[in-house]
């Protein structure tokens, strides 16, 4: 197994952020995916939807705070945008290329993940993905773990492990450096 702990950072911005830090690992077992990450720091600030009793396939959950994360095969072109809501919904997107052919992944029709909610942390864990619905074990991946986080008072901060860019853009694919 490869397993990989990380430390998100915000992309640098002139408002001050609530006092936080996100982390996690992720692990890639043949072609099953595992990855936590856990929001730790003073949550009050931050606008964490509660969580659905009917969680389901959404667009747009980048919009509001979301777990992301960006798997691209090493040498090609093509990448998969994952996007995790705290209230149990979710999507996955195909792209052909850097913002390319975005279209809704279809070889995913569920996709559960845990999410806990403490008064001082947020802890959301995808167990056992079967990465083989869209890419062979032989195929290595890049991937880049981010997160967009919203503020209660509509600010709105960008996560990931690196920030290549001149602005956040969790798509530039020289920030996919954990490899699988």
């Amino acid at each position: 197994m490869n397993e990989q702990t990380f430390s998100l950072q915000p992309f640098p911005s002139t408002k001050p952020l609530p006092n936080l830090k996100i982390a996690g690992s992720i692990a890639r077992h043949a072609n099953q995916l595992n990855l936590r990450y856990t929001l730790f720091g003073d949550l009050t600030e931050v606008a964490i939807a509660p969580s659905s009793d009917t969680p389901m396939r959404k667009h747009e959950l980048w919009e509001d705070t979301c777990f992301e994360f960006f798997l691209g095969i090493k040498d090609s072109q093509r990448y998969w945008e994952f996007n995790l809501s705290p209230a149990g919904h979710w999507n996955v997107y195909r792209f052909d290329g850097y913002r390319q052919g975005m279209q809704e992944e279809t070889a995913f029709t569920t996709f559960p993940f845990s999410v806990q909610n403490q008064s001082d942390s947020l802890a959301l864990a995808l167990v056992d993905i079967n990465l083989s619905k869209i890419v062979s074990t032989e195929q290595a991946l890049e991937v880049a773990i981010t997160t967009v986080l919203k503020c209660r008072d509509g600010a709105v901060s960008y996560w990931a492990l690196t920030h290549r860019g001149t602005e956040a853009d969790f798509h530039l694919r020289d920030s996919f450096i954990v490899e699988l």
